[in-house]
């Protein structure tokens, strides 16, 4: 049996005609682990996740090596992992590898792209760095470009960041930055049949050479290291669990089989709610024809991540497996989108909300039980109560607040979480978990009371 991690390199189909192996998605971390496990004859690498999905690790592909598997890389996240664990066996191919190894290259974002999800194939949303040098340096080969304005353009691409890395945009910072109009057209004219996808050689090269090392029957890989067995390494093995979903044993689901178990669990009609405003907030997104920025990509990861409280890195590799996020740049981009739409309709919302809950049911209860709560605090002189009304240190307060009342961890930013749930600042969210406190103190005391007067 032969693994490779391959997506918006080459996909999957074309890999096959090259090498008879099961094929899974780009790499993130814990997933060569994983195929380790299932003991095949070599795993190949080509593309991993570098972006909000913890990165392929070297200490997995170092144990699977000492494992007597052939691990091969190339291309992209593979060449990146060759080259710097070439020393200890991981054999690295192609022109982007060998880059890599001898120092000509170095940055991570030369072979990082954004994509589209498993369901579009992984397919390519940017250029590459590399396949913008390559295509750039035969173009000078060509007499397209000259030396000078090579260098330009290469710089200029450079600038981009990853996601943002297309010819259009590179053609258009060319123009800005002043290349006679005469170099742009006879660029822009080649490049349709001239462009070079350096990514997609490099991978083929090494699904070649690997077809041919093992057709040779090599035997166990053979290491010179010894792997050490550290408290994190044993933590990851421990909760990393089998072959990653996508692989030869994983098919997935049909809808009308999730559908069913949805339905049957009664939560149907409630998150029908949330998917609709996702749909909406999306699409007006796209009728606005906003492009969300890295920063904002950024930022609904966190946010997403502090929600679930998954503030450590595993945690959260796990919980992205289990979800079956299989293109998380494609998913958290749309989460930056919802998240800075339902900002922009926040006005509008508020002044939804009032019938929103009466449409479930909730209005009536949660109006009485904030009037009852104004009208207990008002009569004991309440109304802005402080820790030594609470009976707590402001530490204890939020541990009592977070764990005990949401039953969830106390986030690591409590402005954010603030925002998040609607107040203006962190003292706004500490007035009202104080009042939450007192309110329920007093109501504790009146139940007490209460049966001591029934006994």
């Amino acid at each position: 049996m032969i693994y490779v991690f391959a997506g918006p390199t080459l996909p999957a189909q074309e890999g096959r005609r090259e090498l008879d192996a099961v094929f899974l998605p780009p790499a993130a971390q814990g997933d060569v682990y994983r195929a380790a496990l299932e003991r095949p004859e070599a795993l190949g690498l080509i593309d991993g996740y570098f972006d909000c999905v913890p990165a392929v690790w070297h200490k997995e592909i170092l144990w699977a090596m000492a494992q007597g598997i052939h691990v091969f890389g190339g291309a992209s996240m593979g060449a990146l992992r060759a080259a710097e664990l070439a020393p200890f066996g991981m054999e690295g191919v192609g022109r982007i590898a060998e880059a890599f190894l001898s120092g000509e290259l170095e940055d991570d974002d030369e072979v990082a792209v954004t994509h589209a999800s498993a369901e579009e194939d992984f397919r390519a949303l940017s250029e590459a760095m590399v396949n913008i040098r390559a295509t750039l340096e035969v173009a000078e080969k060509q007499g397209i470009v000259g030396a000078d304005a090579r260098g330009l353009l290469e710089r200029l691409a450079k600038q981009l960041h990853f996601p943002d890395r297309s010819y259009p945009a590179l053609l258009s910072q060319a123009a800005l930055a002043g290349l006679p109009a005469a170099v742009l057209r006879r660029l822009r004219e080649w490049l349709p049949q001239g462009r070079l996808d350096q990514k997609r050689a490099d991978a083929l090269a090494m699904l070649r050479r690997m077809r041919e090392r093992l057709a040779a029957h090599p035997g166990p890989k053979q290491v010179a290291y010894v792997l050490a067995h550290t408290d994190a390494w044993e933590a990851a093995r421990q909760g990393a669990g089998r072959l990653p979903s996508g692989g030869a044993n994983h098919e997935p689901l049909p809808e009308e089989v999730w559908r069913e178990e949805l339905g049957v669990s009664g939560l149907f009609p409630r998150l029908r709610m949330g998917a609709l405003a996702r749909a909406l907030s999306l699409e007006e997104a796209r009728r606005q024809g906003h492009e969300v920025s890295t920063e904002a990509v950024h930022e609904a990861c966190e946010q997403l991540r502090r929600e679930q409280g998954l503030n450590d890195l595993e945690p959260f590799a796990r919980w992205l497996m289990a979800q079956r996020i299989d293109a998380p740049a494609r998913f958290f981009q749309d989460e930056a989108e919802v998240r800075r739409v339902e900002s922009l309709l926040e006005p509008e919302m508020l002044r939804c909300l009032p019938d929103h809950l009466r449409s479930v049911g909730m209005y009536g209860v949660m109006l009485e039980r904030a009037r009852q709560k104004a009208r207990a605090l008002a009569l004991r002189g309440l109304e802005r109560p402080g820790l030594k009304e609470a009976g707590l240190s402001e530490e204890a307060l939020w541990s009592w607040y977070f764990t005990e009342r949401l039953g969830r961890p106390v986030p690591p930013d409590l402005g954010q979480h603030a925002r998040e749930a609607g107040f203006a600042n962190t003292e706004a969210l500490l007035r009202a978990v104080l009042r939450e406190r007192c309110f329920l103190q007093l109501e504790a005391l009146e139940q007490e009371a209460s049966a001591c007067s029934r006994d």
